[in-house]
């Protein structure tokens, strides 16, 4: 059943014979329309923010952490640099680069339990003798040890 046409034949009274053809779209539009609406009420809530006007100071921003050295130490007193075997020269040579960083590095030591105490406190002097004073003992915590006998 067809309720109107913008043919010419349909102005002039003449009955077309067979269904209308065109697809209607209006319900198409009316539920893109509603879910317009509903997107833009609900995107604010998604965001989740807190509008502050923050006071304005002459402070200088905190520089932000410089990324951990890590030296490794075995048994025999094989010193390992980010994973890589090293002599003391070249340990020297690797944290005086990283000393003249703008922000002092931290050094994550870890080292053998059997590890002779000479070897990690010649490793430290280097590092506090360059001005690398945070250095950080890595241990396991006392029940991972449980686990792994």
């Amino acid at each position: 059943m067809s309720f109107g046409s913008f043919s010419a034949q349909a102005d002039s009274g003449v009955r077309m014979s067979g269904p209308m053809a065109d697809i209607n779209v209006t319900p198409m539009v009316d539920v893109m329309l509603v879910l317009l609406v509903i997107f833009m009420l609900a995107a604010p809530m998604l965001v989740p923010s807190i509008r502050l006007e923050l006071p304005q100071t002459g402070a200088q921003p905190v520089p932000q952490p410089a990324a951990s050295l890590h030296i490794a130490i075995d048994a025999q007193g094989k010193i390992f640099f980010e994973q890589q075997l090293t002599d003391p020269v070249m340990l020297e040579r690797q944290l005086a680069t990283a000393a003249r960083q703008p922000v002092a590095p931290e050094i994550q030591l870890r080292a053998d339990k059997a590890t002779r105490y000479e070897t990690i406190a010649q490793v430290m002097a280097v590092a506090q003798k360059l001005g690398l004073g945070k250095i950080a003992f890595v241990t396991d915590p006392a029940d991972a040890q449980a686990a792994h006998p």
